[in-house]
């Protein structure tokens, strides 16, 4: 049985129907922060699913599990600025203490979900390997350099992490998120015939259609041990690094009627990284990612224009995890703790 926390999240409702497709039983683990905001029905149900914070799973909870593929988090720099403090207590403390109940319950896979975002700001324009210096200057960054460090450590002949760095990812999913940089260009440019830009266009960003990183997840599921053992990867594809206004251009050139605004309203972004994702090709040669960033801007058009988005729903929080997040904390839901009231 293969556990994946966070299914209930955008990219964990795709993960899990994808596995299914592949003969795989999931079971899920989701606090349900995002519940009701569906852009559209899942495919797929958990064989089991559990509500629960992450922050409070126990042993039982991982009966009949083989493989975790731990994705919840909170996910993303923004969300980490909300309160540090408790994305180090979430991303970092309740990550490896997942670990450990993993790896003394006798799981014997943890595939943890990292992240691009740890190098930080490149000093030169050549591409990273997973060897480049990490400089993560965020509290979502600088929490996954402390997990990976710290369950790095627990591997042995019987428990088998690997730490998945991953490009920024786009694309359709039930659990849909605007605030994800190709998504939210192809929302801008269908509702209001801009795509705008909020910076000065020029930081890269290597960027991963969903349904491709759950390629990369199943080839690290179904390896042989020795070939993922407390390994790293940066998940993406080589060809797929952008700067954000090529990716600007991409959209404008599959929306009708669209044009480029680069409003830079605040000043360049620092973190900009070119990423290598060759040691992923090399190690999986069945991984063949098969979208790049035309097509899914062309997927994301079609669904915007056939699901009828509408300006309401981009201005409403339903699609953004830090306005959710804060509609939950003012409207009393949740507590300053990120609990349920």
């Amino acid at each position: 049985m293969i556990l994946i926390t966070g299914n209930t999240g955008y990219i964990g409702m795709v993960m899990t129907g994808f596995f299914q497709r592949h003969s795989h039983q999931t079971m899920g683990l989701d606090s349900n922060y995002y519940e009701g905001n569906e852009f559209f029905p899942p495919e797929a149900q958990p064989y089991r699913q559990i509500i629960k914070d992450i922050r409070d799973i126990d042993e039982k909870d991982l009966e009949g599990v083989t493989s975790i593929v731990h994705l919840a988090a909170l996910s993303n720099d923004p969300l980490g600025d909300i309160n540090p403090s408790l994305t180090h207590e979430i991303n970092y403390l309740a990550s490896v203490r997942l670990a450990e109940l993993a790896k003394k319950t006798g799981v014997e896979r943890f595939i943890f979900s990292s992240s691009c975002s740890m190098y930080g700001i490149a000093s030169n324009d050549k591409p990273l390997t997973e060897e480049g210096e990490l400089n993560p200057i965020t509290a979502y960054a600088k929490a996954k350099v402390n997990a990976e460090r710290d369950i790095s450590r627990m591997a042995d002949d019987n428990f088998h992490p690997v730490f998945m760095r991953n490009a920024t990812v786009y694309g359709l999913s039930p659990g849909m998120r605007l605030d994800l940089v190709v998504n939210n260009l192809v929302a801008w440019a269908y509702l209001t015939g801009k795509v705008a830009i909020m910076s000065d266009g020029t930081p890269w960003r290597p960027i991963i259609h969903v349904e491709d990183f759950c390629r990369a997840f199943l080839s690290v599921l179904e390896a042989p041990v020795e070939k993922i053992h407390n390994r790293e990867f940066n998940v993406g594809i080589n060809e797929e690094n952008y700067q954000i206004k090529d990716i600007a251009e991409e959209v404008r050139k599959v929306v009708p009627d669209c044009r480029v605004e680069i409003l830079n309203k605040t000043g360049p972004d620092e973190r900009t990284y070119r990423v290598d994702f060759t040691r992923l090709k090399d190690t999986f040669p069945d991984f063949k990612p098969v979208w790049n960033v035309r097509r899914g801007i062309e997927e994301l058009y079609r669904a915007y224009r056939d699901f009828k988005l509408t300006l309401e729903d981009f201005n409403s929080p339903r699609y953004f995890r830090v306005r959710w997040i804060r509609y939950l904390i003012e409207n009393k839901k949740l507590n300053n703790d990120l609990r349920w009231n």
